[in-house]
């Protein structure tokens, strides 16, 4: 059993791999079952639309028995201990995944039983498997992600912070961090950045979108209020002015071939108009379906491991 907490615990081969076989799910011809006669609990503390549905659906798909836990439904609520429900989860599960508003320190602790598979499907610090989605998409679009240039825009939040970490480990991915003064993706991620790349990376981290230098291959962008969360500062809004991605916004820093993503749930005319999410450059509908290829292949590759 192997767990998928953070992307900063794969090497880079890992990583490369996990996504092609997600690509090769998207294609459709892939029919063997290699999850029959395993379970995966499904453990969601907070709402969601397509990564809990996603991991349903993908688990089912390769074979596996799913439960799905609600955020009262296991005894930590009275007080067992993190540790002690991860050892009595993997006598009964080969897998759980997690979404949480906490750190992901919390889920490192649901990990701690060699009989289980811990995925991260959403902390409070990174979103690994929807970087795995978006590395899917792009790679489904384009062929390869050497020499790709990927704009990322608005909050630097849990996704932002899993595509900085994903620009470590894929070679010649060049990924922009666009985000507004305050609302950066955190110093200690673009810290591990550095790291897990010996320095060798092309992640960049600005705050004025005049200094993007375009044209880019992939406009990306998210909800600027993460799972909804509220922010302290009741004039946040004024600090995103500029950010939207809106026609003008786009055609500014794209080439012919520029396509648009977005993770989901959208907040139409805030983060991004109608025009741009429902236009024709648009890959997040197809985003979509990839976090269903991605939670495939992410789920095999921790239960069963992926093929040669």
């Amino acid at each position: 059993m192997r767990n998928l907490i953070s992307l900063a615990d794969l090497r880079p081969e890992q990583l490369t791999r996990i996504v092609a076989r997600a690509v090769e799910f998207g294609r459709g011809d892939v029919e063997d079952r290699p999850l029959t006669g395993r379970q995966v609990g499904v453990y969601f503390r907070k709402s969601s639309t397509r990564t809990r549905t996603s991991f349903w659906s993908g688990a089912t798909r390769l074979g596996a028995d799913v439960i799905t836990f609600g955020p009262d439904e296991l005894q930590l609520t009275t007080g067992e201990t993190v540790e002690d429900t991860s050892r009595v989860l993997g006598q009964y599960l080969d897998a759980l995944v997690v979404r949480t508003n906490g750190d992901v320190e919390e889920i490192r602790r649901l990990g701690t039983s060699p009989d289980l598979a811990v995925v991260n499907a959403l902390s409070l610090d990174e979103h690994p498997t929807q970087a795995v989605a978006d590395l899917t998409t792009l790679t489904e679009h384009f062929g390869s992600l050497a020499g790709r240039h990927l704009l990322v825009v608005g909050e630097g939040n849990s996704s932002g912070a899993a595509l900085a970490l994903a620009g470590a480990l894929v070679p010649e991915l060049r990924i922009t961090l666009l985000c507004p003064e305050g609302y950066e993706v955190p110093k200690s991620t673009l810290d591990l950045v550095d790291e897990l790349s010996g320095g060798r990376h092309q992640v960049g981290r600005i705050t004025d979108p005049a200094a993007v230098e375009g044209p880019v291959d992939a406009i990306y962008t998210s909800r600027w209020q993460t799972m909804g969360v509220p922010k302290a500062d009741p004039n946040w809004l004024a600090a995103f002015e500029g950010f939207r991605v809106d026609r003008d916004f786009f055609d500014r820093h794209s080439g012919p071939h520029t396509v648009f993503l977005h993770d989901l749930p959208a907040v139409r005319g805030q983060e991004v108009t109608d025009e741009i999410l429902d236009g024709g450059r648009s890959l997040a509908w197809r985003q979509a379906h990839h976090k269903m290829t991605a939670a495939m292949a992410v789920l095999e590759w921790c239960v069963v491991g992926l093929r040669d």
